[in-house]
């Protein structure tokens, strides 16, 4: 008898071991829940338009190509190879950017003139502007460090093309007492920068909503070398230099 019993707690024993042995079940870990592929793509589509900037309103027919440049492609290049001798057609200057400023020191005193040339200045380029500050304060302009002094807006591509052919065509023609373009304005690089006394000369601005007559710059920046060949590319695209 105390032979069976020991045998029966020896195999209990060892029943016990090999339930030790026996890995624990993993609890499943539960699953967050599935996104839809609605919003997925949502999601994908709002990350791609926040990386590519804003979306213009209106899409641009793929075959349009601006006057400008369609006249510089097939009239000026040939002129200005033919005037200066160019061998390579890359030599030939070209246009590479407009940089339109609008200082406005009332601003110091009027801080809400900078409100009204943000619109004046996105009405004229068809681009939002960039609003400038003073990098310095100085006592006796009483201008303090990062305040708001003007704004500006650089073009490129299509819309520089567009706003210099609307500037030739429709601008400078309503310029009171026109008598030409003064070329003074050369920085000695082929680069030309123009004032204009009142925003009131471009059709896109609303005479009636004006609160303060504003000037501008107009900085062209093109490939040129020299002044001489500067001029030659900005004459031949239009611009009515004063003789």
């Amino acid at each position: 008898m105390a032979d069976k019993k020991d045998k029966d707690k020896a195999a209990k024993d060892a029943g016990k071991g090999k339930d030790k042995d026996k890995p624990k079940p993993q609890q499943a870990k539960p699953q967050a829940p599935a996104k839809s592929k609605e919003a997925k793509g949502a999601k994908a589509k709002g990350a791609e338009a926040e990386a590519s900037g804003p979306v213009e309103e209106r899409p641009r027919d793929p075959n349009y190509a601006p006057r400008l440049r369609t006249h510089y492609r097939k009239s000026v290049t040939a002129a200005l190879a033919k005037k200066f001798g160019y061998k390579n057609p890359m030599m030939v200057p070209r246009l590479q950017k407009v940089v339109i400023n609008m200082g406005l020191g009332a601003a110091v005193q009027n801080p809400k003139i900078i409100d009204s040339a943000v619109e004046d200045m996105r009405a004229i380029s068809g681009q939002k502007p960039v609003v400038t500050r003073a990098r310095k304060s100085i006592a006796t302009f009483k201008l303090r460090e990062n305040l708001p002094i003007g704004v500006m807006v650089t073009l490129r591509a299509e819309r520089m093309w567009e706003f210099v052919d609307r500037l030739i065509a429709f601008s400078l023609p309503r310029v009171r007492d026109f008598k030409g373009v003064s070329p003074k304005g050369f920085d000695g690089k082929g680069n030309f920068t123009m004032g204009l006394r009142e925003q009131i000369i471009f059709p896109e601005i609303d005479y009636d909503k004006i609160d303060v007559v504003k000037g501008l710059n107009i900085s062209f920046v093109t490939t040129a070398k020299t002044d001489e060949e500067g001029r030659a590319l900005l004459t031949e695209l239009g611009i009515p230099f004063r003789h």
